[in-house]
């Protein structure tokens, strides 16, 4: 993002002759969640790489609006370039940003993925909607390594997910060892909590049906895992980001007393 700072602010940049981003969302939430005594995995990861997944979808789109309208110019995204996915989101009514710094919708809470379609069709725009977030606090509150101190600013040098999933260094810093509530890969916390998410609904899309073996791994289980075993099991997973020697890593410092 920060490298391409003048693509983030015209899709032009990105798409040549563009006149439109479709914004769209797809449920995540799964139908069962973790026991909370094994190493902890965010939601988004119980089931298969969403990348592919959206990618097949929007591109199944972008042709079937081809059949419809003709020729269409066009490109799909999902975390694949420098596009603001939250900000075309919130701007095209898709929800507001929310004191956690996820997209939240009135109706379907927050467990969603973000993607676009930027496209050389002039089509007439939706508008934002309100922020409903008013004075609760409940994400801000919960936050164990206080990366929510500023509501609405994540402060990702704190967050969990960053700690866990971004940060490559051999070892994470000492100031977190026991504020980490057991999670390994990712973090739910802020989004769990949101009074919002009371609206979310067990998706639909078979591709993000749990792995239950991933889910079900214990500490020592993880420990023990040869890197065969994690390449079979990271398999068309989120969690080959972090690579065998990464998780390890996290899940034996999750747990670390403070």
């Amino acid at each position: 993002m920060e490298n391409y700072f003048d693509k983030r602010l015209d899709p032009r940049l990105l798409v040549e002759g563009s006149k439109s981003v479709v914004s769209l969302v797809l449920n995540y939430y799964p139908e069962s969640i973790q026991k909370p005594d094994v190493p902890q995995v965010s939601k988004y990861a119980y089931g298969n790489d969403y990348h592919e997944v959206i990618k097949d979808k929007l591109k199944l789109f972008l042709e079937k609006i081809r059949e419809q309208i003709g020729d269409v110019g066009g490109r799909v995204f999902v975390d694949s370039a420098p596009v603001m996915d939250k900000s075309w989101a919130r701007k095209s009514g898709l929800g507001w940003t929310g004191k956690n710094g996820n997209l939240i919708h009135p109706k379907n809470g927050s467990f969603f993925f973000i993607a676009e379609l930027i496209i050389d069709l002039e089509l007439e725009p939706d508008g934002p909607i309100k922020d409903y977030c008013g004075t609760c606090t409940r994400c801000v509150d919960a936050c164990p390594t206080d990366a929510l101190n500023t509501p609405y600013i994540v402060d990702g040098s704190k967050c969990i997910s960053y700690l866990t999933i971004e940060l490559k260094d051999e070892l994470i810093p000492q100031e977190f060892a026991g504020k980490m509530n057991n999670w390994a890969f990712g973090c739910d916390i802020c989004q769990d909590v949101c009074p919002w998410n009371r609206f979310s609904r067990p998706t639909r899309e078979t591709a993000f049906q749990p792995n239950e073996l991933l889910l079900s791994l214990t500490a020592n289980d993880w420990q023990d895992l040869e890197e065969d075993q994690f390449s079979v099991l990271a398999k068309n997973s989120p969690i080959k980001r972090t690579k065998l020697k990464g998780m390890k890593r996290n899940v034996l410092f999750s747990s670390k007393p403070e």
